[in-house]
Order: C-alpha cells, then sequence, then structure tokens
C-alpha cells in the first residue's frame, strides 16, 4: 500500500527580481534560470552583454528609498504581508505572505508600481530584466532562513 504525502501548505515565498542589464545569463555569480541556478559562462554573459539596448540600470540610494516605499504601500493597499524587504541598487528581495494570487502577478504589480512611481520623478529608462526567481516557504523555519538573508542585506 502506497501512502501519499500530503500537500504541504505555501505559507510564503520569496522573490528576486534585477534591474536591467545588472545581472545576466552566463554571469560570474551563477544565475538562475528555469528554477535551476546555474554555473558561470564567460561566452554566454558577453553574448547577452552584447544584445543589451541601453546601458544597465542601477537604483540611486533616492530611488531604492522611492522603490521600497512604492512597494510597501502597494501591499499595505491590496492587503498583502510583507515580512521581510531589501532593495539594492541592482535587485530587490521579498518575503511575502502567499495570498494566493499568482505570484507572476504580485511580482508584475510591484515591477509596474515602482516603475510608474520613478517615472513620475523623471526616470524614463527602462528598469528591469524579464522574469524573476521564487523560492518558496512550507515551514516556519524555512520562512525564518528567508526573512534573515533578507534582512541580512539591508545592514550589508
Amino acid at each position: 500500500m502506497s501512502i501519499i504525502p500530503y500537500m504541504q501548505k505555501l505559507l510564503a515565498y520569496m522573490i528576486t527580481w534585477t534591474t536591467y542589464g545588472t545581472w545576466l545569463q552566463g554571469d560570474e555569480r551563477r544565475y538562475v534560470k528555469d528554477g535551476q541556478t546555474l554555473d558561470p559562462n564567460p561566452n554566454l554573459k558577453k553574448s547577452n552583454l552584447s544584445s543589451l539596448k541601453q546601458q544597465t540600470t542601477k537604483l540611486t540610494p533616492q530611488q531604492k528609498t522611492t522603490a521600497q516605499n512604492a512597494i510597501l504601500e502597494e501591499a499595505k493597499r491590496i492587503n498583502h504581508k510583507i515580512h521581510a524587504i531589501a532593495v539594492y541598487s541592482n535587485h530587490i528581495h521579498i518575503v511575502a505572505e502567499n495570498n494566493h494570487t499568482p505570484i507572476n502577478q504580485m511580482v508584475s504589480r510591484y515591477k509596474n508600481v515602482v516603475t510608474a512611481v520613478l517615472k513620475r520623478t523623471g526616470f524614463n529608462a527602462k528598469l528591469w530584466t524579464k522574469g524573476y526567481d521564487k523560492r518558496f516557504c512550507f515551514t516556519e523555519e524555512q520562512l525564518k532562513q528567508k526573512i534573515e538573508y533578507v534582512n541580512k542585506h539591508n545592514i550589508q
């Protein structure tokens, strides 16, 4: 007799996305594609660099603050609990509760909110790379680890 394992409830997730051109496939820091972390590939990175349509985008300290505030305000407006957030010049990490809205819609919402706010300040370059990375938290321990990881980013 086989036992079917019960489905664990998704408590939360960590999402990460990068600014345009700052973390390309092939990068020496490793990179994620289709949920897999892949080793550096200098030829692939060089090819991706040559196909960029503009310079890479890095957020200034003021833009980072603006981005974080925009995300937190939107999360509050839609009642989406953010456990932790770190906004760097080249990427954003968010640990958020599972609110049963598809993750890709949440990422799109947050990217769009930040883009709109920054455009109102005169920013008009391409802001984000396509896609995002997601990591799931099925246990309180996994959630705690992701929150600690993101909070460490805030103090570096």
